[in-house]
């Protein structure tokens, strides 16, 4: 782990591989579970006890939480997988701090929500405490992340993130999620915060030697188009993405994946 203090950046050894960069941009979310040690999980709780505000951004200024959770290897692995190298550190944390019981959210895409194949920043959630189902735990929607979607549709298929303490899950920013409804008593505490980019993007993980471009899943008809598209861009190649549209490539609903002749796919495979 490289750390530059003064301009507040890291870098690190990638741990995604190719697959896994292709189902987070298909899915929008990575999930850790339980991985932060229990007494960080403690003191930070304690932390956010004697700070019950919504932004305790002092926080991301300690040494312990930095080493622990910012930088826990997991999270910085998985984060420079996806930002590449020299990742910049939080510059903001909110506490979605909740006094249960209380009813859900509304379904929302967060504020400034950017929509298209660029990633630049990547938003983390943290819980300090197990939460269980009847806390409210985070929900999210898979794959709503690629388009604006209605907020006011009461949606299904959702992901309750009823988590141990110490589970932090990475997102991509734009992901439609809300805080389901708690029944339970007490405080539910949980970190948020971004890390961003600061280099262009490019296949800066560890590549697979069997991973096909031409024959990978990237999903159905209103997604795959959208995903092929940000997984191009991450690889540093969105000059190189076409497609017909329909049932061309990369639509992976019908053979066009499987056949020599694939509509719709670049005339190459990507030159790396």
């Amino acid at each position: 782990m490289k750390l530059d203090k003064e301009n507040r950046t890291f870098d690190c050894e990638p741990t995604l591989t190719d697959t896994q960069v292709l189902e987070f941009c298909k899915q929008g979310t990575i999930v850790l579970e339980g991985i932060v040690p229990d007494e960080i999980n403690q003191r930070a709780y304690a932390y956010l006890d004697e700070h019950p505000t919504g932004e305790p951004s002092t926080i991301i200024l300690e040494d312990w939480f930095l080493k622990n959770v910012l930088l826990h290897p997991l999270v910085a692995g998985a984060v420079r997988s996806v930002l590449g190298r020299n990742v910049g550190l939080p510059v903001l944390m909110s506490n979605h701090r909740a006094k249960c019981p209380a009813p859900a959210q509304g379904w929302h895409h967060d504020g400034d929500s950017v929509f298209g194949p660029e990633v630049n920043y990547l938003q983390v959630f943290y819980y300090p405490q197990d939460v269980t189902p009847e806390m409210g735990p985070t929900e999210i929607l898979p794959g709503s992340h690629l388009a604006p979607t209605s907020q006011d549709a009461e949606w299904r298929g959702g992901h309750l993130m009823d988590s141990p303490g110490g589970t932090v899950f990475i997102t991509l920013y734009s992901i439609l999620h809300r805080k389901s409804e708690s029944t339970t008593t007490g405080i539910r505490n949980m970190l948020k915060w971004s890390y961003w980019r600061t280099v262009p993007p490019r296949r800066d993980w560890i590549i697979e030697p069997e991973f096909n471009f031409h024959t990978a899943n990237y999903g159905g008809h209103g997604s795959a188009k959208l995903v092929a598209h940000k997984f191009y861009w991450l690889c540093g190649k969105a000059h190189e993405f076409r497609t017909m549209g329909g049932q061309s490539w990369p639509y992976s609903g019908s053979q066009a994946n499987q056949i020599d002749k694939s509509y719709g796919f670049p005339s190459g495979p990507p030159q790396w």
